[in-house]
């Protein structure tokens, strides 16, 4: 499967408590990824934790009980989804809450209201960008087995 067939099939995980918002993305990422909604920081955290976890997270800040920036901390400390890239989609826009955000492991921020144009060339380059360390992972994880098994089948007096 090509870059390009595995950048479509690419599912987007959508957090915002306001509806009309996700309606709004939900129609604009439809047409080229695969979507899933959350209304609530909680519920983020479920599906980024199931058997099919999103392949990114786009992350409103603002939620009532658990806000956005307690969400990335969490996915980021948790070996399971450390490596789900998150971008904060907000109508926050000082710089300090660019940099709260960056600090607790987003990979980009981006203000509301929004251009639909940025929006999806920013979501094309870090899926693709997820895409290749994905790959690289796999290739390293395969390399480390074949290592181990080297290592067990050599004769002992060459081991160190």
């Amino acid at each position: 499967m090509s870059a390009d067939e595995q950048s479509e099939n690419a599912t987007i995980l959508l957090v915002d408590d306001s509806p009309d918002n996700l309606i709004m993305m939900s129609s604009l990422l439809k047409d080229v990824y695969k979507v899933k909604i959350a209304e609530s920081g909680e519920n983020a955290l479920l599906i980024a934790l199931s058997d099919s976890p999103p392949d990114l997270i786009l992350l409103d800040i603002m939620m009532p009980s658990m806000d956005g920036y307690e969400v990335c901390w969490r996915l980021k400390n948790d070996r399971r989804t450390t490596n789900i890239p998150v971008i904060f989609l907000t109508s926050k826009t000082d710089a300090e809450d660019e940099r709260k955000g960056l600090e607790l492991g987003a990979v980009d921020f981006i203000s509301k209201p929004i251009n639909s144009e940025l929006v999806m060339a920013r979501v094309k380059n870090h899926i693709s960008l997820k895409i290749k360390a994905d790959f690289l992972q796999h290739k390293n994880d395969g390399l480390e087995i074949e290592v181990a098994k080297l290592q067990y089948t050599r004769p002992l007096h060459f081991r160190n």
